[in-house]
């Protein structure tokens, strides 16, 4: 078994890492090796040190390849070369004065609040259990700002009908609780009531959001949803249900909402995480100045 061989195993019996995260580091590794013993005759890409591992990210940015996926190739070695270090085939960590590449920090993407509203306010839902279940998907994900995830695993028992609240568990396994506006909790009420009707005892009664089958929802299903009622209001490139979520803090923060109160809603561990939404809003103002101040256009 080679090295990279032993550390693919590692990473897949011992660390238990996903298929995706194996196939992209077995990627990463294995256009290294090629990189290695083409420029440099090396055949065991463990043994290459900084001056080669530092030419092949030179190599790879001069391609114009993806900050993004540079760093990524780049974490790919540095676990590698710590677990060579950690299994002492190597006296000498060659990422040690390697650096992941600076990312020009993009602002979230989302939707205005006039689509936004025709999107909940006038768009038909159908009568039937995948129509009202869309319906409340979007309200949830509009109206809490939950992730994907969180989305996915709420149950039915998180829900508190009485005090209108959801419990929502987060990152690093942390709950928060989210307020419910009254027309949400009427939502999930007469969803409830037509999920029991459509499926009865087949459902799954844990959690909340089931399949046309009856079943848990999975992220694809909540993607489609997401993009065919994003397609109807919108021409945004990106129509995901991580857009509803900075869609929702955006809104909030354009109406006066404190920082703070959204970062506790959104689940940052952080206020740094939650301050981008800031410069999103500072667009919007520049925007309307533009638009609206006489003066805005003049030199």
């Amino acid at each position: 078994m080679t090295p990279i061989d032993d550390f693919l195993h590692h990473i897949r019996y011992e660390k238990r890492l996903s298929q995706h995260t194996l196939t992209a580091y077995s990627k990463d590794l294995e256009q290294f090796s090629t990189f290695l013993a083409g420029e440099f005759e090396l055949a065991d890409a463990h043994k290459a040190d900084f001056r080669q591992v530092r030419g092949w990210i030179v190599k790879l940015v001069e391609a114009e390849l993806d900050r993004s996926s540079v760093n990524r190739k780049i974490a790919t070695l540095r676990s590698f070369f710590g677990y060579m270090m950690r299994q002492k085939q190597i006296q000498v960590d060659p990422m040690l004065k390697i650096q992941a590449l600076k990312m020009s920090r993009k602002l979230p993407v989302f939707v205005e609040e006039k689509p936004m509203e025709t999107l909940l306010d006038e768009v038909e839902f159908t009568d039937d259990f995948a129509g009202q279940r869309d319906k409340l998907v979007l309200e949830l994900l509009y109206g809490t700002g939950i992730r994907l995830s969180e989305l996915i695993g709420l149950k039915v028992a998180d829900i508190n009908q009485y005090e209108r609240t959801i419990m929502v568990l987060g990152k690093r396994n942390k709950h928060r609780i989210i307020p419910m506006p009254p027309s949400l909790a009427g939502l999930v009420e007469s969803y409830q009531t037509l999920k029991q009707a459509t499926f009865g005892i087949e459902a799954d009664a844990v959690h909340l959001i089931v399949s046309d089958q009856g079943i848990q929802g999975y992220p694809m299903l909540i993607q489609r949803i997401v993009k065919k009622y994003l397609e109807l209001v919108t021409t945004l490139e990106k129509k995901s249900p991580h857009v509803l979520r900075h869609t929702f803090a955006t809104h909030l923060l354009n109406r006066g909402a404190d920082l703070n109160a959204i970062k506790d809603l959104l689940g940052h561990s952080s206020l740094a995480a939650t301050q981008i939404y800031t410069h999103t809003s500072m667009e919007q103002l520049k925007k309307t100045y533009e638009q609206a101040h006489p003066k805005a256009g003049k030199k």
